[in-house]
């Protein structure tokens, strides 16, 4: 070996024992690695020809012992790695003398118990890996001689206690990975010395609970991580000044509900990972108050079922908000309105029937919406989001997987596939929800409403409705109905109008006697000029266009429908039976039921007559080939 080498790396060799001899006369040697090679033994005076190393890294090999004091000739060491060995144990002379150590790693190893004097002396350690060990258990000064680190790492171990008061001597410390360990609890102000801490990982314990003002007096913390942990509350007061706060992680718990002002003073937050908490239902109006600076906030996999109307309204910087497999049943109004921000948004996986056709227009840098997996309601209330769905289909990235879960004849219909003809009936009903509106506060009928707006439409319906107000008060829908109901109950009403003064000529033909008088009355109130009825929806509702092919009326059970004849409409009242509607359906089913079952028969019948068919030319066949024979 040249004796000018400066750095030596030897890796998957079959180097098993380091003897006595075997760093000699390399004076020059600064930085000596054996690594993945089985090492299992050192001799005690291995090192002592070589006192100049500055790194030495036997990781991955079998080590299970270490003579005492091995390492104590090596003055000048600054980095030791013993990780991926066997190592049960090590006693405190192991290190003695290392006093210019700055990297240690005793990673991945069978450590159980640690003395409490093992790093005496180590004063300048920068950085301390004892991760993923087997410790139980650490005494309350084993780091109190570290005046110097900044890095220590007890992750992936079984600690289920920290000591108080054992981190009050790290005060340079900015990183503490205690992840995946055991505790239950933590002491009060165990972390309160940590001033420049940075990062601090406490996910995957067991805390059921955090003490108050536990992370108060680490304004330098940049990252915490909670999640993991079957958290049941967090006291009001947790969190102290943290302006530099860019990730928090507070998933996987068992939290219903956080404090309103956990976040408070994370104005620099900018991820925010609040999701797969099971029980987690609601969420205060003010929780997000103070996050300018918040880019990600994940509500996913949660459930919750409502959202406060401005529970977002503060978070101006927001880019994406994934609010995917809770339980909401509806968004409220302008609930994503002034994010204008905002380039994702999943609501996939809820229990979402509709949501305001406004939703989205303020958002203006919006590239990805998910909507599937919802029970869309395909009636009059999603008839604005269908229209904002078809007019953004590049934004919605599921919308094949939008579809109708109601009502009955729109099911599997995906939203982006219905028309206007499917909501034709949605202006009549807002309009007899005005007639109903102006019913109640006038103390008025329905048909005196109709009849009065007429009146105030036009001077022809003034002057044909001044012969039929006296019927108004006695006329009923259900009388309508009853006259009109059959095909052998038909009424025409003629009106015609001279100037100055007016006639009506009534022409009617009616299986029911009784009922004449009450129908003529009825069809002559509502007989018009067509020009009336327009003004007369326009009145109604405010969002009806004029006539279109169809205009309906909904009374109690009935319906009302137009015909228009010489530029004169005629309304009509039919009734709406569910009996019939059900007996008549059973029927249908029948009908089919029976026709198929007529089909197979007759498709049975034929294949037997096939078959008897071919038997016969078979035997047709066989026959005359017995005559051939004979002759």
């Amino acid at each position: 070996m040249a004796v000018h080498t400066y750095l030596l790396q030897l890796n998957d060799t079959k180097m098993h024992v380091i003897g006595e001899r075997s760093l000699a006369n390399l004076d020059l040697l600064l930085r000596f690695s054996l690594t993945h090679s089985h090492l299992h033994t050192i001799h005690p005076k291995a090192f002592e020809v070589a006192p100049q190393f500055k790194s030495v890294k036997l990781s991955s090999n079998d080590l299970s012992t270490l003579p005492v004091g091995v390492f104590s000739p090596l003055s000048t060491l600054e980095q030791l790695h013993l990780d991926g060995n066997r190592l049960a144990n090590i006693v405190p002379d192991t290190l003695e003398g290392l006093v210019g150590l700055r990297d240690l790693d005793l990673n991945r190893n069978n450590l159980s118990v640690l003395p409490s004097d093992l790093f005496d002396g180590l004063t300048n350690l920068i950085f301390l890996n004892l991760g993923r060990n087997y410790i139980k258990k650490l005494p309350p000064t084993i780091f109190h001689s570290l005046i110097q680190l900044q890095k220590l790492m007890i992750y992936n171990n079984e600690l289920d206690l920290l000591e108080p008061g054992m981190f009050d001597t790290l005060v340079k410390l900015e990183e503490l990975k205690i992840h995946y360990n055991c505790l239950s609890s933590l002491p009060p102000n165990v972390f309160w010395s940590l001033k420049n801490l940075k990062i601090l990982t406490l996910s995957s314990n067991q805390l059921q609970s955090v003490p108050a003002k536990s992370f108060y007096h680490m304004p330098k913390l940049t990252k915490l991580t909670l999640y993991n942990n079957p958290l049941l509350s967090l006291p009001d007061q947790l969190m102290g000044y943290m302006p530099d706060m860019r990730d928090f992680y507070l998933y996987a718990t068992n939290l219903t509900t956080v404090p309103e002002n956990v976040f408070a003073n994370m104005s620099g937050l900018k991820a925010l990972n609040l999701h797969l908490n099971n029980h987690l239902k609601d969420l205060p109006s003010d929780l997000f108050c103070c996050l300018p600076n918040l880019f990600k906030l994940s509500l996913r996999e949660n459930k919750l079922e409502d959202l406060q109307p401005s529970v977002f309204s503060n978070l101006t910087s927001l880019g994406i908000l994934l609010l995917n497999d809770n339980n909401l049943k509806n968004i409220p109004n302008n609930t994503f309105h002034g994010l204008s921000s905002l380039s994702t948004i999943t609501l996939n996986n809820n229990d979402l029937k509709t949501i305001p056709g406004d939703s989205f227009t303020s958002n203006d840098a919006l590239r990805v919406v998910t909507l599937s997996n919802n029970p869309w309601d395909c009636t009059c209330g999603i008839r604005d989001i269908v229209s904002w769905i078809k007019q953004n289909e590049q934004l919605v990235s599921d919308r094949q997987d939008v579809i109708c879960h109601s009502p009955v004849d729109q099911l599997l219909r995906t939203l982006s596939s219905l028309v206007d003809d499917d909501f034709q009936l949605c202006d009549s009903v807002t309009a007899k929800s005005e007639i109903l509106k102006e019913n109640k506060s006038s103390g008025t009928s329905t048909l005196q409403y109709i009849l009065k707006t007429i009146q105030k439409t036009t001077p022809l319906a003034q002057a044909t409705t001044q012969h039929m107000t006296p019927h108004i008060s006695t006329l009923r829908p259900t009388t309508l109905a009853s006259t009109t109901s059959t095909p052998t109950s038909t009424t025409t009403t003629t009106t015609t109008t001279t100037t100055p003064t007016t006639t009506t000529t009534t022409t009617t033909t009616a299986t029911t006697p009784t009922t004449t008088s009450s129908t003529l009355s009825a069809m002559s109130v509502f007989t018009a000029r067509q020009s009336a009825l327009k003004t007369l929806v326009s009145t109604a509702s405010c969002r009806s266009a004029p006539f279109y092919g169809k205009l309906v009326l909904v009374q109690g059970p009935e319906y009302v429908h137009h015909s228009v004849l010489n530029g004169w409409v005629y309304l009509w009242f039919v009734p709406s039976d569910p009996a019939l509607t059900g007996f008549l359906v059973s029927l249908h089913i029948v009908f089919v039921a029976t026709a198929f079952f007529l089909i197979l028969t007759a498709l049975y019948g034929m294949h037997r007559l096939s078959e008897i068919m071919d038997t016969l030319n078979a035997d047709s066949m066989r026959l005359q080939g017995r005559r051939g024979n004979m002759l």
